[in-house]
């Protein structure tokens, strides 16, 4: 596997399956983890993320001006359900067993094993953040692991099935992205 840069006018596409995700972010040396259900693309350049009161994520978003968008996979379920369970509010060392790594020009931790991570720079409006939970952010950074999606497009079919994206429905059912097909719409079009 080698984790490679998402030229950032493509980088929506790492959300356009319609993923679960995963958010962290990081300030004054702490950082978070959680999971996120009502993640979604605002055009091509853009991700709206409902991040609760009750999250401590929340409050490392609003102090950094930052969140790391990550796009899991089925190796990841049992993270997605801890970090979407336990709370840094109430659990000490919460990431300890979670490896995280490091993007050069970014100090915002992501998770290891994800299929895609879209470090977002908030777009500042208070009135959705207090009254909606709603944070804006600017895609500023994308990465993804060349095995599921390279040159601006998933490739699912060609992977081994644990690094498929997961959607959740609930009691800790998850559903991965299935077999591909494709339309064929001419040439030029991509």
């Amino acid at each position: 596997m080698a984790i490679k840069p998402v030229d950032l006018k493509k980088a929506y596409r790492l959300l356009q399956v319609g993923p679960t995700t995963m958010i962290s972010a990081k300030h004054d040396g702490i950082e978070n983890v959680m999971a996120a259900a009502w993640v979604g693309l605002v055009g091509n350049n853009k991700v709206m993320a409902y991040i609760g009161k009750q999250a401590f994520t929340r409050e490392l978003v609003e102090k950094s001006g930052y969140y790391v968008v990550h796009v899991p996979t089925v190796q990841q379920m049992e993270t997605v359900l801890y970090v979407g369970e336990h709370s840094s509010k109430n659990v000490d060392n919460k990431l300890e067993h979670i490896p995280i790594f490091y993007q050069e020009e970014f100090d915002l931790p992501l998770v290891e094993g994800s299929a895609g991570w879209l470090v977002c720079k908030v777009i500042p409006n208070a009135q959705n953040e207090q009254e909606l939970d709603l944070f804006m952010g600017e895609i500023v950074g994308a990465w993804s692991d060349d095995r599921v999606f390279n040159n601006g497009h998933w490739i699912f079919d060609d992977a081994p099935d644990e690094l498929r994206t997961i959607h959740y429905v609930a009691g800790g059912q998850f559903y991965a992205i299935g077999k591909g097909t494709k339309f064929n719409h001419g040439p030029g079009k991509d």
